[in-house]
């Protein structure tokens, strides 16, 4: 059991007790959800030891992820597969992205998420959520070596894409930021396969 001071906490969720609060572990949480500890209606998830309530989505994000899955699938290659709002774990998260692009079959993970190695890029979809996703789910992505991080901006409508997590640091963060609007095309890179370009417009709603 360890505490972190109030500033930790993602910008929505403090100010806590000066004290600090209980923080779990990754293997703890799954006890918990084996166990039925969560009501069948309740989204959380686990970001940096702490569990989260998950953020109510509206009718533009949704038709946005659902957007954006529709053209990954059409253009990603063989043994490659775009997830939607599905659990990743790290090590000391369990966050649920909006998408990710996960290397192998639904049959590769019946005992396990999909983790960082497994991952070309996550995305998260970002309405009411881009502080935190900016600040919060970025430095949980960029301490786990996600190596790729883009965010669909739809406040500015503009992508923007993330790249050299820090990985391990006391302050993790990725130091590469570029942004794309309308117009522009994104590189997707796959390992193993030819880079596929995404048009920025039609990624947007």
């Amino acid at each position: 059991m360890s505490a972190l001071p109030t500033h930790a906490l993602p910008p929505k969720y403090g100010p806590i007790h000066p004290r600090g609060v209980r923080r779990f572990t990754v293997e703890e949480y799954h006890h918990m959800i084996k166990a039925g500890f969560f009501a069948h209606n309740e989204r959380f998830e686990l970001l940096e030891g702490y569990i989260v309530p998950k953020m109510p989505r509206d009718r533009i994000h949704d038709a946005t992820v659902d957007i954006i899955l529709e053209l990954l699938r059409a253009r990603l290659p063989s043994g490659w597969r775009a997830r939607g709002q599905s659990a990743v774990t790290t090590a000391d998260s369990e966050p649920e992205p909006d998408i990710a692009v996960i290397r192998g079959s639904p049959r590769e993970y019946p005992q396990r998420h999909p983790g960082p190695q497994d991952a070309a890029v996550i995305i998260e979809v970002a309405n009411t959520s881009l502080r935190d996703d900016r600040l919060f789910k970025g430095r949980v992505y960029a301490r786990a070596s996600v190596s790729e991080y883009w965010i669909v901006n739809l406040v500015d409508r503009q992508i923007e894409v993330y790249q050299q997590p820090s990985g391990e640091a006391p302050e993790p963060q990725y130091t590469s930021r570029q942004d794309y609007k309308p117009g522009a095309a994104i590189t997707l890179r796959i390992p193993g396969h030819d880079p596929i370009e995404l048009n920025v417009a039609e990624m947007l709603p």
